[in-house]
């Protein structure tokens, strides 16, 4: 990479990084204290406003393990994001969890940028590398790379996993997709596009059908890494059947947020539904239903924009990623079926590729997204650190 490429992204990462804690900083005191009040805020208290929803989940695992009894849903939050919050705890003198969780995300958050933008600069040049960059830090939801998620952590496993392909190391692309899967269920799916790109390098180092037998040896290595992708699901499963008795227990405890397998279709019908038919427009859960709804047809529309422009195991990924938050939306919940759609995609990172390359060839889609980007991500945000729903 350019020296200025790589200063390019220190300057993003730590500017997005300043505006959240401004954003942290005036909505807390501004908006969740009671007015007209004098007392201080302690410094503990900014990093808390950050321990909302699924983050709350996930220090708690990283403080006491999995609760069983108390907490008996924590199952279908994956190990690997908690076990890191563990260990640097315990080197820390085990406190601090929500910052380090902080400090972990934004570690990974910092070192997937510098793995896209090599994959978005082989795939269409130095300036769409520059935008997806742009994009990605000004996404509406992209507070759940400086909260402690897993959205940072999985996308620099997946990206990382790719960019190994790419460069033919397949032992490790098939070591990040074992920490993928391991982070969460949908890392497995790597699998598929690591299949099609050894099968693509066949051409590119002289392999034939022809030869195949002669040189099983090169193929054996090259196929075997791919054992470790569903490896990192398979060790948790061991572990939640030793625990709970269900190898598949974190799947089966969804159904507590009210998601159900179904047709990919059914999740858009019952949002369409929502927001036209049995809420149209008057609840509070609309904008909710329109943003996830948004998110869906716009990567969709991204996906199909871009299966010329990228890779195919690109394009794959971005067809089975959207597949899987499609198939179990949240009916359960009717009054957002696709729920949390908005932070499902975050991680699609070749919609974000394609995305920057639109917003090349498109000045005006440029402007636009630089305009309403920046406005939905501060409006979320407050509404995290105050501890509303928001996606």
């Amino acid at each position: 990479m350019k020296r200025t490429a790589i200063r390019d992204i220190f300057y993003l990462f730590s500017a997005s990084r300043l505006a959240l804690v401004m954003v942290t900083y005036f909505g807390y005191i501004l908006m969740t204290l009671p007015k007209y009040t004098s007392t201080p805020v302690g410094l503990n208290a900014l990093v808390a406003s950050w321990n909302r929803w699924d983050a709350a989940n996930y220090t708690r695992i990283a403080q006491y393990g999995y609760l069983s009894l108390n907490h008996p849903y924590d199952h279908a939050f994956f190990p690997l994001f908690p076990l890191l919050i563990r260990a640097a705890a315990w080197v820390f003198g085990n406190h601090g969890h929500v910052l380090l969780g902080i400090i972990i995300s934004n570690l990974a958050f910092l070192a997937s940028m510098f793995v896209i933008y090599q994959l978005a600069e082989d795939a269409l040049g130095e300036q769409v590398g520059r935008r997806t960059l742009l994009y990605l830090c000004l996404f509406p939801t992209a507070f759940y790379f400086f909260a402690p998620y897993t959205e940072s952590l999985f996308l620099l496993c997946t990206a990382s996993s790719f960019l190994a392909m790419r460069r033919r190391r397949w032992l490790l692309a098939g070591i990040m997709g074992f920490f993928a899967s391991l982070t969460r269920n949908s890392g497995i799916l790597l699998v598929l596009p690591y299949l099609y790109e050894v099968w693509v390098s066949r051409e590119e180092t002289g392999f034939s059908v022809k030869i195949l037998l002669s040189e099983a040896r090169t193929l054996i290595l090259r196929l075997l890494p791919i054992v470790l992708i569903p490896l990192g699901i398979a060790v948790y499963a061991y572990y939640c059947w030793k625990v709970t008795g269900d190898p598949l227990r974190f799947s089966a405890v969804q159904s507590h947020w009210g998601r159900f397998m179904a047709l990919p279709v059914v999740g858009i019908w019952q949002n369409l539904a929502e927001i036209f038919w049995r809420q149209p427009f008057t609840s509070s859960n609309t904008p909710h239903s329109i943003l996830d709804l948004s998110a869906i047809l716009g990567f969709i529309a991204l996906t199909v924009a871009g299966w010329r422009r990228l890779r195919p195991s690109y394009t794959l990924w971005l067809v089975l990623s959207l597949f899987i938050a499609l198939l179990a939306p949240a009916t359960g919940a009717l009054a957002d079926p696709l729920q949390s759609s908005q932070r499902f995609v975050l991680v699609m990172f070749p919609g974000f590729i394609t995305l920057g390359a639109l917003g090349i060839k498109y000045p005006r889609l440029h402007q636009a997204l630089t305009l309403f980007f920046p406005i939905l991500l501060g409006v979320l945000t407050l509404l995290y650190i105050m501890n509303r729903w928001m996606v």
